[in-house]
């Protein structure tokens, strides 16, 4: 009778070991896929103004704003993603 508890019991540690690195492996592959998605829609475009200012250009105060309003409204545009991206994060740490 005894074996028969601790095989059971062995049984299930086992079982939920695997069903968490399962749940683990479809929230990495979740998350691989949202970031793919994610860096395609929302390139980093900030290095064009650094490019520009390190070069020697000046931007004029119209470009700087420009640039300025790019930044915002690509940041507006991207949030959803990347909170959805971080919400990923934090259950991939929460399941290790």
């Amino acid at each position: 009778m005894r074996r028969a508890v601790l095989f059971l019991l062995s049984t299930l540690a086992l079982t939920g070991c695997e069903s968490k690195a399962h749940k683990l492996q479809q929230l990495q592959e979740q998350y691989n896929a949202a970031y793919a998605a994610y860096t395609s829609a929302c390139p980093d475009d900030n290095a064009s103004g650094a490019a520009r200012m390190l070069t020697g250009e000046k931007l004029t105060t119209e470009q700087m704003a420009a640039l300025e309003a790019k930044k915002k409204a690509q940041e507006v545009r991207c949030k959803p993603q990347a909170d959805h991206l971080a919400d990923i994060q934090r259950q991939i740490l929460a399941a290790q």
